[in-house]
């Protein structure tokens, strides 16, 4: 049964949400022509609460709908976790958290042994700054320009100026360089620098591929320099380019990775700071340094185990890398250029400002899609990883005939 609406329609949901919650943001989307209230939602697909309009997720929300919405798996596991489990004390050992991480581990073949949790993708950031600094007792972090990784504190410093610029000075240590410029990168990175965070295809900046040797180029950088490397995948982890991180497809194995958003299914959150041996070994002598009182809560843990378990069963990162040669060949010839790894696509159009012009035609035709915001040219593709072959198909003629292939 779907819950009713808390409010009778679209004028009074806007209405008490800009009142209450952000009213820059009704305008915004009033004036750009988009107005949703998500409603329904199940499988590859969420309603409209007020029009009926169905739409197929192609957003995802950066990947926290991987495994679509309600994905039956994973609300099983948190309905029977309600029978026993809340979100536990994270002050106390856990067996939910402590299985969880196990697994976690596995899934670098033990190249990260150890993780710390948290709720938001920011926070897991947050802390892989401070153990960076911590373990090298060096104070600079030098990332991208146009990058994300979230809206906290340190995580914000180390992001696009766009977000951080109307909260004043940037913190001390903070430097940014282009991405796939390993030139640049050499002259910022120093003995004085603690962390080198990128995300090995940075999503908000429009879906660039790292150039042959980039990431590799960054690795030895940091060895050579006694930084550490950590590795946002919040959004590229979790099989969405076939491979459970993108990492492992270029053989380049970083100090810290980061990983949220898909973690639990797009049912409870959860996010986690992935680390080497040598650098988990910092909170052997400060067992009590970080805290988070949501992070890792035993809920979440259940959800998170129902997702890799679906993630892990057989065959199905092989049917990720299919679908998205599918997809590739499917979308052949159409008026963009397609930068793809998996199921991690996004739409390079000419016009500097076609990605968005992208997000209004395809949303008008059922397809819930978002340009990229630091390369609006840029239109990011990201359809759920469950989708079936039918659906796939009847998604790719929909584009074909949106944009006149």
């Amino acid at each position: 049964m779907t819950l009713p609406q808390p409010f009778p329609d679209r004028e009074a949901t806007d209405s008490s949400f800009a009142s209450h919650v952000n009213a820059g943001k009704v305008a915004a989307y009033r004036e750009l022509g988009l107005e949703l209230v998500m409603g329904e939602r199940e499988g590859i697909r969420f309603r409209d609460a007020f029009n009926g309009t169905w739409y197929v997720n192609c957003h995802c929300n950066g990947g926290v709908f991987n495994l679509g919405h309600r994905n039956p798996a994973v609300i099983k596991a948190v309905r029977d976790g309600l029978d026993s489990l809340d979100v536990g004390n994270h002050h106390l050992v856990s067996g939910w958290r402590a299985q969880l991480a196990q697994r976690l581990a596995a899934t670098t073949n033990g190249t990260l042994p150890g993780v710390v949790f948290g709720v938001s993708g920011g926070e897991a950031v947050d802390l892989a700054i401070k153990v960076a600094r911590g373990v090298t007792g060096q104070n600079k972090v030098v990332s991208v320009i146009g990058g994300y990784h979230g809206h906290t504190g340190l995580a914000l410093a180390a992001g696009d100026l766009e977000y951080r610029a109307p909260f004043g000075a940037n913190p001390d240590g903070f430097v940014q360089v282009p991405f796939n410029d390993l030139a640049a990168m050499d002259a910022a990175v120093g003995r004085d620098t603690a962390l080198v965070l990128i995300e090995p295809i940075p999503a908000t900046l429009g879906m660039p591929i790292p150039e042959a040797g980039y990431l590799a180029g960054l690795r030895a950088l940091c060895d050579d320099r006694g930084a550490l490397l950590c590795f946002d995948e919040v959004q590229t982890g979790l099989g969405r380019t076939g491979t459970m991180w993108f990492h492992q497809q270029v053989d380049v194995t970083p100090d810290l990775l980061v990983t949220g958003k898909g973690l639990s299914g797009g049912v409870y959150p959860i996010t986690a700071t992935l680390m080497s041996q040598r650098v988990h070994e910092f909170f052997d002598d400060h067992p009590f340094i970080h805290i988070s009182t949501f992070g890792g809560a035993e809920l979440g843990c259940v959800a998170a185990m129902a997702t890799l378990d679906l993630l892990e069963s057989p065959g199905f990162l092989q049917r990720v890398a299919d679908l998205g040669d599918r997809f590739e060949s499917g979308l052949a010839g159409l008026p963009f250029t397609l930068r793809r790894r998996g199921m991690f696509m996004g739409f390079a159009f000419e016009d500097p400002i076609g990605g968005m012009s992208a997000t209004k035609s395809l949303i008008e035709a059922g397809v819930f899609a978002i340009f990229a915001n630091n390369d609006p040219s840029v239109l990011q593709f990201l359809p759920p990883l469950i989708i079936s072959d039918d659906e796939a198909d009847d998604l790719i003629a929909l584009i074909r005939k949106v944009f006149g292939g």
